[in-house]
């Protein structure tokens, strides 16, 4: 069954051909309420690995000029945060790898200076000044400020199974894996965003933790997870559900796979799973992701022997971000890579002919990008 916690799959994997090209990301997003007016705000926060093999005393950056022209690969710890909504922005700190300290055993620490991440604790600190978001195109972000101190209680995972398992992970057999031990978590704290105070509760964090690891990352790259679920059959929250999609166009070793998902529904403890690496299940994806003036699109219809699941969902633009990342071999071919945290839509369970119910989504993390053409 997929909500299987497996702690060993969060723990640092750059070793071997990956630490000298590749990366390693846990990323958090969740909902806070302003401490004054009580507004909602969605906000995330990522601590992303590089190829710690060349690290030193600084941050070398793969988008500098002169680096590119040299072929000189990133390294660096960076850790990214942000919010969506008006005025929306990413910000990104640097560290060398000389200044992080890695724990590489079960459960994993990253620190740096004030920034800490581990299992069921976060906090840290960005700012970035206008004039030096102007200055730094290698930087890859906004300017601002962001501040926070969490409690991370990662409550249904999942668990991709093979996939990512420790064979799997021995021989770094895909350029990009996947393991989500929170696809439901519950967060508690605050943030400082900009000089202003959030509150984040357990109740209504509608949260979600995951992480990856790989040499490269997948085109087309889709994403889709919500907490924040009503039935509408019964008009009832569902505080026991929630859902996960993610995937693209996998690689094993050289060889590229026919665009694929992969999706998990945990329906009021019952699970409804969509794995092309389980064959035995018969597992089929359909899916159409595209861009409006105002909107990004996603639709995925997925059955496997016994069941089906359609989802669709729509964010606004004006509530996302275009996501930087670089990849370990200093390549920057994501430059439309559109991230939100308040998606909307609705999601269909169906049996055989028998509809299980009919969703309401809210709160939902999304992700949508294609490499640029070459």
């Amino acid at each position: 069954m997929f909500n299987t916690h497996d702690i060993s799959r969060d723990a640092c994997q750059l070793f071997g051909e990956q630490a000298s090209c590749g990366y390693d990301w846990w990323w958090h997003s969740f909902t806070a309420h302003h401490a004054q007016t009580g507004e909602p705000r969605a906000f995330f926060i990522e601590f992303f690995l590089c190829n710690p093999a060349s690290g030193g005393d600084a941050p070398v950056f793969g988008q500098l000029p002169e680096n590119r022209a040299r072929h000189i690969p990133p390294s660096y710890l960076m850790v990214k945060c942000g919010a969506w909504g008006t005025g929306a922005a990413q910000l990104h700190r640097f560290f060398g790898w000389n200044e992080t300290q890695v724990g590489w055993g079960v459960p994993f620490s990253v620190e740096a200076a004030d920034c800490f991440l581990t299992e069921t604790r976060t906090h840290g600190s960005v700012c970035v000044t206008p004039e030096q978001a102007l200055a730094h195109p290698e930087w890859m972000c906004e300017s601002g400020s962001m501040r926070w101190d969490l409690t991370i209680d990662k409550q249904i995972a999942f668990n991709v199974g093979y996939g990512a398992s420790e064979p799997m992970r021995d021989m770094q057999a895909f350029e990009m894996f996947w393991h989500a031990e929170g696809m439901k978590t519950a967060f508690s704290g605050e943030i400082w965003w900009n000089g202003e105070q959030y509150l984040v509760t357990p109740e209504t964090s509608f949260g979600y933790a995951d992480k990856n690891w790989g040499r490269d990352f997948t085109s087309p790259w889709v994403w889709i997870s919500s907490c924040d679920l009503t039935s509408e059959l019964t008009g009832k929250r569902l505080m026991n559900s929630v859902f996960d999609i993610g995937g693209g166009r996998p690689k094993v070793g050289p060889v590229a796979l026919p665009r694929k998902l992969l999706s998990a529904f945990w329906y009021e403890g019952t699970p409804y799973e969509f794995n092309f690496s389980k064959p035995w299940t018969h597992t089929h994806t359909s899916f159409d992701c595209h861009e409006t003036d105002t909107q990004i699109v996603w639709h995925v219809e997925q059955t496997n022997r016994h069941e089906r699941m359609v989802t669709d969902l729509t964010c606004e633009k004006a509530d996302m971000l275009l996501v930087n990342y670089e990849a370990p071999n200093g390549e920057k071919r994501h430059n439309r890579l559109w991230n939100g945290g308040n998606g909307r839509g609705t999601v269909e369970l169906w049996h055989g002919s028998t509809q299980i119910d009919r969703i309401h989504v809210e709160h939902a993390g999304c992700e949508y990008g294609e490499y640029d053409p070459e």
